[in-house]
């Protein structure tokens, strides 16, 4: 269960740093709104998976889904550019959450 809230964690995190763009610095009410709703529910699921997931690992696999999710709706989203060096870098953070994953003892 404490891996799929820090998913969940990762999701609103992803959440409010799109929301910053939107915000445009705090100007903009309502994805300041949001913006910093999904911060609030971010370290708060955060903090629930740390019950029982170590907080390194913890921390890394919540900081990769929100770097690779907000890079996926940079490029999808906002026209960003998908090099062949961007795509290659974000693969490397993947395979570090991953790595994380596999071995953590909880």
């Amino acid at each position: 269960m404490a891996w799929f809230v820090l998913f969940i964690a990762g999701l609103f995190e992803v959440g409010w740093a799109i929301g910053l763009k939107y915000s445009d610095g705090f100007s903009k009410l309502w994805p300041t709104v949001w913006t910093i709703t999904a911060m609030i529910a971010s370290f708060g699921l955060l903090g629930v998976s740390l019950r029982s997931l170590p907080v390194g690992t913890a921390y890394g696999v919540w900081v990769g889904i929100g770097i690779v999710g907000t890079v996926l709706f940079g490029v999808l989203m906002l026209d960003e550019p998908a090099s062949p060096s961007r795509v290659f870098f974000v693969l490397l953070i993947i395979v570090g959450v991953i790595g994380l994953k596999l071995t953590a003892t909880a």
